[in-house]
C-alpha cells in the first residue's frame, strides 16, 4: 500500500508537526486557566449592546488586577477571567465592567491556587495511568504475537502514537494561548483522554488485522501484510473519525461558548489521532520489523 511505500514521508510530517506543537509549548508554555492555577471566574451579560473587549480592557486597567481576559460568550456578555479576587476587589471589578456599559453579574467562581495544584496533580497522575493501562492492554492481547516483531512492541509503539496524539492539540493549544487567549481547564484533561481511548482503539483495529493476516500468511512480506492489512481497515477508520468530526464541527460553530475549547481539542485529537493510526503506528511497525532483521542478517 501507498502508505508503508512512502511511510519515511508521513512520518516526516508528523515528525515535523509534533517538533512545531513542542516548541510552542516549550516557547509560550500551555496557557493554564484557574482550574489548575486558581484564579476568579465572572460572567456578565450586558442590557444594551456588548462593548469591545478594549473599551473593557481601558475600564478595568486603573484597578491593577494584573491580566484580566475578556472571552466572548454565546449570548450578549463575556466570560472575565482574572486572579484570585477579594470581596472589594470583585465588587471594584463589576462597577468597573458596568462603567463600560450595563452589566449584570450572572455568576462567579474563585478557585483556590492549593485546589488548582491538586487538580494538575490528578490530571497528570490521570494521564499517566491511562497510558499505563493502554501499553498493558496491548501487551496482553498481543501476547501471542511473537514474530517478526514481539507483543511488549506494539504497546511502545502505542506510546510513542499516543505522545503524538497528545502533543499536537497541546501545541495548537499553546499557540491559541498565545495569541488568543484561550486558557487550559479540566475539559481540556477530559478531551484529551477522550482522544486517547478513540486513538488507540484506532490503533488496535489496525494492529488486529495485522494479527489475523499474519495467522494467515497471506503475504510473503511483513510489510505487504501491514500494508494490505491498512487497505482493509482503512476506510472504517476514516468513516468513523469523520462521522465524529462533523457532531463536533457543529458543536464547536453552533454551541455554547463554555464547550468551544473542548469541542476544538476533540477535533484536532480525533483528526490527528486517526492520521496516526493510519500513518504512523503501522509504519514504525514496519520500520521496526526492518531493524530487526537486518539485525539478525549481521
Amino acid at each position: 500500500m501507498f502508505i508503508i511505500k512512502y511511510k519515511k514521508i508521513f512520518l516526516s510530517i508528523s515528525a515535523a508537526i509534533v517538533g512545531l506543537s513542542i516548541l510552542a509549548i516549550l516557547i509560550w508554555g500551555l496557557p493554564l486557566g484557574i482550574d489548575f492555577k486558581g484564579g476568579a471566574l465572572m460572567q456578565v451579560s450586558f442590557k444594551d449592546a456588548r462593548p469591545t473587549v478594549t473599551t473593557l480592557e481601558k475600564a478595568v486597567a486603573p484597578l491593577s488586577l494584573g491580566q484580566v481576559v475578556f472571552q466572548e460568550d454565546s449570548t450578549d456578555g463575556y466570560f472575565v477571567k482574572t486572579r484570585s479576587l477579594t470581596e472589594a476587589e470583585r465588587v471594584s471589578l463589576l462597577g468597573a465592567v458596568n462603567s463600560a456599559g450595563t452589566a449584570t453579574e450572572k455568576s462567579f467562581t474563585s478557585i483556590g491556587p492549593s485546589v488548582g495544584a491538586e487538580l494538575a496533580r490528578k490530571a497528570i497522575v490521570s494521564m499517566i495511568l491511562v497510558v499505563i493501562a493502554i501499553v498493558l492492554f496491548i501487551a496482553y492481547a498481543f501476547r501471542k504475537v511473537a514474530k517478526p516483531v514481539s507483543s511488549w512492541k506494539y504497546g511502545l509503539i502505542a506510546i510513542v502514537t499516543l505522545i503524538h496524539d497528545v502533543a499536537i492539540p497541546s501545541g495548537v493549544f499553546a499557540i491559541l494561548g498565545h495569541f488568543a487567549g484561550a486558557q487550559v481547564d479540566s475539559l481540556f484533561v477530559v478531551a484529551l483522554l477522550t482522544v486517547l481511548g478513540l486513538s488507540v482503539s484506532d490503533t488496535i483495529v489496525v494492529f488486529d488485522r495485522i494479527r489475523e493476516n499474519l495467522k494467515l500468511h497471506t503475504e510473503s512480506t511483513f510489510a505487504g501484510t501491514v500494508g494490505k492489512s491498512l487497505s482493509q481497515t482503512i476506510t472504517r477508520s476514516i468513516n468513523t473519525s469523520l462521522t465524529v468530526i462533523l457532531v463536533l464541527l457543529v458543536l464547536f460553530f453552533v454551541g455554547p461558548a463554555s464547550t468551544k475549547d473542548f469541542a476544538l481539542v476533540l477535533i484536532v485529537g480525533m483528526f490527528f489521532g486517526t492520521y496516526s493510526s493510519i500513518f504512523v503506528a503501522s509504519p514504525i511497525l514496519v520500520l521496526v520489523e526492518a531493524v530487526q532483521a537486518k539485525k539478525k542478517k549481521k
